[in-house]
């Protein structure tokens, strides 16, 4: 669900000093563009709030819910009839960060 080793990589590029903001501005960007979309009922801008996701969330390690973004987005762009699945991708979302939060400190110690 959580690639470990991006976080570690990200943690190290922008420095121990500064992962702490950087995961706070993350989580604060990504916790603000899901509640928009689980607001909203109609998405015209879909494919772009999920491109948005989906690098949000690689960037700090959420591979589960980066690879459910892109399928997402893909479905979006093509607009093949395919039902984007927000649920889900809320779902993954909420597990991970969860897991991200509760594994962080163990998994990236200092």
């Amino acid at each position: 669900m959580i690639d470990w080793d991006r976080v570690a990589t990200l943690k190290e590029e922008v420095g121990a000093e500064d992962f702490d903001e950087v995961v706070e501005l993350f989580l604060d960007e990504v916790d603000a563009a899901i509640d928009d979309l689980a607001a909203q009922k109609q998405h015209p801008d879909l494919e772009d709030k999920l491109h948005f996701l989906k690098g949000s969330a690689l960037s700090l390690g959420f591979r589960s819910f980066s690879d459910l973004c892109q399928a997402g987005e893909s479905a979006a762009a093509n607009a093949s009839g395919v039902v984007v699945d927000l649920d889900e991708i809320l779902r993954c979302y909420a597990q991970s960060r969860e897991a991200f939060l509760s594994d962080l400190q163990s998994k990236v110690a200092s």
